[in-house]
């Protein structure tokens, strides 16, 4: 009767071994997966904003929300509430769901951002989100510094070009006002969070979240991927220019761009 035999040590390391080959393999397809399965839900949530946009452009006589220089309780958080009925998980990005602790250093590409926001019924409430409204969309009513009225689409109505004008997309705030001469961030997530004032405001959407692009919804409800560069060839405002000086039309060299930026598709 013969003795039944174990594995010996190199046998097991060797099984080990082939495991661990395996897996290194397997894990980059694996995580490109899950990246392009974050994507497409990415994307969905995007189509469900262009019909609540929609929507609330259609009960408004065509006119978008009023936002922030008229008052927080007008944000698109609240202005839209009543449309994604309070489901939370709109207001994220899938790759970017987990809180920041600190928005004063701990922001990033794929955090979600809060903020304290007053609510129309008085009050206020904390709102979690990963996506921007394009603020130059506002209905705004007067001058807001140098930001002129007159650049603000304010209405969906009548409006040229509405595939290349953004409307709500990936980001790191809950607004900005992106303008062409607004200069790339030095390093990714350097920009940081927040008002960031009147310039810059393009790298809140200028963000590596879906292996080098951004997903957008634009005026004419449609959504698709968006290069992170060309962000600066979007119609941001009425007065902003496709061509400006971050852009190939424009006259942008390679080397012109940072570091970090380099490695991505030129527009």
């Amino acid at each position: 009767m013969s003795k039944r035999r174990g594995f010996t040590l190199i046998e097991l390391l060797v099984v080990i071994a082939i495991i661990a080959l395996l897996m290194a393999i397997l894990m980059p397809a694996l995580q490109r997966v899950k990246g392009q399965a974050q994507s497409v839900t990415c994307q969905a949530r995007l189509r469900q904003w262009g019909l609540m946009f929609k929507m609330y452009t259609d009960d408004y006589d065509g006119y978008f929300n009023e936002g922030w220089g008229v008052g927080e309780t007008t944000l698109w958080p609240n202005a839209l509430r009543s449309y994604y009925k309070d489901n939370w998980d709109m207001l994220l990005c899938p790759t970017a769901t987990r809180l920041m602790v600190d928005i004063n250093t701990d922001w990033g590409t794929f955090k979600a951002a809060s903020r304290d926001v007053a609510l129309p019924e008085g009050g206020s409430m904390v709102y979690n989100f990963s996506y921007s409204i394009n603020s130059w969309t506002n209905y705004m009513h007067g001058d807001r510094g140098d930001r002129l009225e007159e650049w603000f689409w304010k209405s969906a109505l009548d409006v040229k070009g509405a595939n290349k004008i953004p409307v709500f997309a990936d980001a790191t705030w809950h607004d900005a006002w992106p303008r062409h001469t607004d200069t790339p961030s030095p390093a990714m997530d350097a920009f940081g969070i927040g008002n960031k004032g009147t310039s810059g405001e393009m790298n809140h959407f200028c963000i590596d979240r879906h292996n080098g692009f951004v997903n957008f919804l634009f005026m004419d409800w449609s959504v698709r991927h968006v290069g992170l560069k060309e962000n600066w060839t979007l119609k941001w405002h009425r007065a902003f220019e496709p061509a400006g000086p971050w852009t190939r039309a424009g006259g942008v060299r390679p080397e012109d761009w940072p570091v970090w930026l380099r490695r991505y598709k030129d527009y």
